[in-house]
């Protein structure tokens, strides 16, 4: 039985990990009346293996491949984040600190509202991740506005789901490393980090497998 669970349990990681390659994992948006160093979405490569961005674009709520051509982010790392906003390349690193190695395309074109989308395409115009948000909607709002401040996914199971009901605020310091740009914007830009998943979520995933051992035990016999 333990057996059975502990092979489960692999098989999801690995099917998970296949999974789980480029993703939305950070973004902010600039309301027309406040000043701001610049709205960005990072995207960030959490799979095991490096990924050839050429050919590859972005698009907000209009799902147009090709508006955003992202081939500069060139090869992306296991573990790399990589930045598109719509200031200058420069003004966006030097305003969050940023290295000259951390890869960011600037002069971003296709501007996001309070209430849009974010559309990651591959090479073959194939969609690879989207996070549609609004915090306006009713009854629930679609996420945080990330007006000035940044927003993060509560947690690694959350990347991908387009559910930005799942994604929090920014603050000083926070899990995930975030800091206050020299605007007065707050946000992590540049690093991802790789939180695990709330105690519900582990509850729910290890049910899943022992009720998984038990049906399979139960065929066996």
């Amino acid at each position: 039985m333990k057996q059975i669970i502990v092979t489960a349990c692999i098989v999801l990681f690995i099917a998970s990990a296949a999974q789980a390659e480029m993703r939305i994992t950070e973004w902010m948006y600039n309301g027309a009346a406040s000043a701001s160093v610049g709205e960005f979405v990072e995207f960030t490569n959490v799979g095991s293996s490096a990924i050839d961005m050429t050919g590859w674009s972005f698009d907000d709520d209009s799902r147009a491949p090709g508006t955003e051509n992202l081939s500069a982010f060139g090869t992306v790392a296991p573990g790399e984040s990589v930045l598109l906003t719509d200031v200058s390349d420069t003004t966006f690193r030097t305003s969050w600190g940023l290295a000259s190695t951390v890869k960011v395309i600037g002069d971003n074109g296709t501007n996001l509202g309070r209430a849009d989308e974010i559309n990651l395409f591959d090479a073959s115009s194939a969609l690879v991740d989207r996070l549609t948000y609004n915090d306006q909607a009713t009854p629930t709002p679609l996420g945080p506005r990330t007006n000035k401040i940044s927003g993060n996914p509560i947690s690694f199971s959350d990347l991908g789901t387009n559910n930005a009901t799942r994604w929090v605020l920014s603050t000083n310091g926070d899990r995930y490393g975030s800091h206050t740009a020299t605007t007065g914007d707050i946000g992590n830009p540049g690093v991802y980090v790789d939180v695990v998943p709330e105690p519900a979520t582990i509850v729910t995933l290890l049910t899943g497998m022992f009720m998984m051992g038990i049906f399979s035990r139960f065929r066996r016999k």
